[in-house]
């Protein structure tokens, strides 16, 4: 494929089976980010088309993920799959749970791709944020995901605004619901539900809408589910 891709939010789940799929073109240089640093060298050591960097988006070093990415020269692709899930009755949550859940959900996004427009402005490319079912308008609900559901729903919100604004650009932009997709935090939020997909058919789905999808489509909020959740 001959791509320059940055994945947020790639060490476990859905984002490490997003690297490892894209990694199989030989082609592609891919740059993943997350807190867990020594978690994905040893998860990637084998893949010589893959370096990992450290980012917390919670207090996100803007400068430093800057100089990072700094090294691709341009980006094609960029796949924001950060997520933070807190799990509490509503009149529990802490101030802090809910700063923490936007900062990391849609805050530290929308800073990651503001440092990242320089590096895909010229030659165009296409950015995919990942929400959830949780934040698609009119979708089901559920009890104790307030501070999640509602930052994956400005989630989506950002994505419409940001097409708006660049959409005399080279840059498309669009967001990805998913539904269950079996990992650790659908256990958590979710404790013995069964999802219909495994990490590796939705990265499957999500590389191949990063790689084709943006030629077609801008400002698109897009549910991915089979089910409820």
């Amino acid at each position: 494929m001959n791509k320059n891709i940055v994945i947020i939010g790639g060490s476990t789940g859905i984002g490490r089976a997003i690297v490892e799929r894209a990694a199989l073109a030989s082609s592609n240089r891919i740059m993943v980010f997350s807190r867990q640093e020594e978690l994905m060298t040893s998860n990637y050591k084998s893949l010589e088309n893959v370096t990992a960097h450290f980012l917390d988006l919670e207090k996100i070093n803007v400068s430093q993920f800057t100089e990072n990415i700094s090294t691709l020269n341009n980006i094609d692709i960029l796949i924001n799959n950060a997520g933070y899930l807190v799990k509490k009755d509503f009149e529990k949550l802490s101030h802090q749970d809910i700063t923490k859940s936007y900062q990391i959900n849609v805050i530290g996004i929308m800073q990651v791709v503001q440092a990242t427009i320089p590096f895909i402005k010229s030659k165009g490319g296409h950015i995919v944020n990942i929400s959830s079912m949780g934040g698609f308008q009119g979708s089901m609900k559920f009890p104790g995901l307030a501070a999640y559901s509602t930052s994956k729903a400005a989630l989506c919100s950002f994505t419409e605004l940001f097409a708006e604004e660049y959409k005399d650009s080279k840059i498309k932009m669009n967001c990805l619901c998913l539904g269950a997709v079996q990992t650790e935090m659908l256990e958590a939020a979710f404790p013995g539900f069964k999802a219909p997909h495994n990490p590796q058919q939705m990265a499957q789905y999500i590389y191949d809408f990063a790689c084709r999808q943006g030629d077609f489509l801008n400002g698109k909020i897009i549910p991915v589910s089979l089910s409820t959740p």
